[in-house]
């Protein structure tokens, strides 16, 4: 297995990238955030999962152990193949599926596009106990509410469900905190 590749950017395509790594071109499918941030010429490093398939070897690349962790498992869920698992980390925050998880909230895998209520009721069930939460349970509970509702105002106003995790991931940890019109006031601000 390859776990991890680094060397400099050589084409930035969507949804993957070109890493140079020793006079070779390897192709890398990575998260749709991480896409955006490859320029040709940047030097980059991925932590790696390949997926081996009948036909053809797919190397897909994340920023941290933990996205290839989530990917890994789940790739695990059955129904969802690496394509339904990159759309999930390219629209969830690593935070908000653990919260989604932990809260049993299958709407928010459902928001994914290619997640039906079935399959991501199924993603629930099968990582349960596999993924820890990251906060009290308490609080992961009052803070997804807020999440989802900031991502619906957020998605209502236009903004894909791609770019809504994204303005709530850049908040900072006091904003987390706060109300939901307070949290999607600071949203749009990232837009601006």
């Amino acid at each position: 297995m390859i776990a991890s590749i680094s060397g400099e950017i050589t084409q930035a395509l969507e949804g993957q990238a070109v890493v140079n790594v020793g006079g070779v071109g390897i192709l890398v499918k990575l998260t749709e955030a991480t896409s955006l941030a490859c320029q040709p010429g940047l030097k980059r490093a991925f932590h790696t999962f390949l997926v081996v398939r009948e036909d053809q070897l797919t190397l897909y690349g994340f920023e941290t152990p933990e996205e290839r962790d989530l990917f890994i498992h789940l790739i695990g869920v059955s129904g969802v193949g690496p394509k339904i698992a990159m759309a999930t980390l390219s629209a969830l925050s690593p935070e908000s599926i653990r919260r989604a998880v932990t809260t049993n909230q299958p709407e928010i895998f459902a928001s994914v596009p290619g997640i039906g209520k079935k399959t991501a009721q199924k993603i629930i069930l099968d990582l349960q106990g596999k993924i820890q939460p990251l906060e009290p349970f308490e609080a992961v509970s009052r803070m997804d509410q807020i999440d989802t509702e900031v991502m619906e105002a957020l998605t209502t106003l236009g903004y894909s469900v791609v770019e809504a995790p994204t303005a709530l991931q850049s908040l900072s940890k006091e904003d987390q905190q706060a109300d939901a019109e307070t949290r999607l006031r600071k949203a749009l601000q990232y837009f601006s």
